[in-house]
């Protein structure tokens, strides 16, 4: 792990400074050396051959090459890495527009979900909320939007709070023992509850820096207030 942390900290000044400088400065060059050798030292590590692959994918280091990352991708993929799982799964479906590739993409998605990666259960809740390939599943896609907006992924926590504004209760699975489980069971005000919920959704968002989730609590807010101004 200590090569692969070596390698990460590389890439994190590589993209510190790339947007500032030409993608081909020979300034980046050890520094894109230097991640690919620590990874190539720790191969056997599913993580390195995932941050490997991406290196052949994504920079202009030397000796890149677009199969080879293919194939080192799908190996850290069939090998459990979830960050790859996720990034081939998203790769069949943009890269393969003439192929018939939906199957094994949902394949790979469903592998990451397994392990709650949050742009995984982000992107399947999307399929699920768009009947994209598989059946429209509502509550399926709640699930996948509320598990990663726990992990902190912005767009979940949007698509959660929205759906909840909707009236669309997260499955009982997910909160049974939670507070709003137990409201349910007192027969407390569910449409109150989900309030709650939606603005503890958009919070996370806001806290995210998403700029859609600080104008929903402000549009909550509006509305709150102009309620209590009508009871008056």
């Amino acid at each position: 792990m200590e090569l692969v942390a070596k390698g990460w900290s590389a890439l994190q000044e590589v993209d510190r400074v790339i947007d500032y400088a030409d993608r081909n400065d020979t300034r980046l060059i050890p520094l894109l050396r230097g991640a690919k050798e620590n990874f190539e030292l720790d191969n056997m590590n599913t993580h390195a051959r995932y941050w490997l692959a991406r290196m052949h994918f994504k920079y202009h280091v030397p000796g890149a090459c677009k199969a080879i990352g293919a194939a080192l991708l799908i190996e850290a993929a069939n090998m459990g890495d979830a960050d790859a799982q996720y990034e081939l799964g998203c790769k069949l479906r943009v890269d393969n527009e003439h192929v018939q590739s939906d199957q094994q993409s949902f394949y790979y998605l469903e592998k990451a979900v397994d392990q709650l990666h949050p742009g995984a259960l982000y992107l399947l809740g999307a399929v699920y909320l768009a009947g994209d390939c598989v059946k429209k599943d509502v509550t399926s896609a709640m699930w996948c939007f509320h598990r990663a907006s726990e992990k902190g992924h912005a767009g979940a926590a949007i698509a959660c709070g929205s759906l909840l504004l909707k009236g669309v209760e997260i499955p009982e699975v997910v909160t049974r023992f939670s507070t709003t489980g137990k409201l349910r069971k007192k027969g407390g005000n569910i449409k109150q509850d989900l309030l709650k919920l939606a603005k503890e959704k958009f919070q996370i968002a806001a806290e995210a820096g998403n700029d859609l989730g600080f104008r929903w609590l402000k549009h909550l807010s509006d509305e709150m207030g102009r309620k209590e101004s009508k009871q008056r």
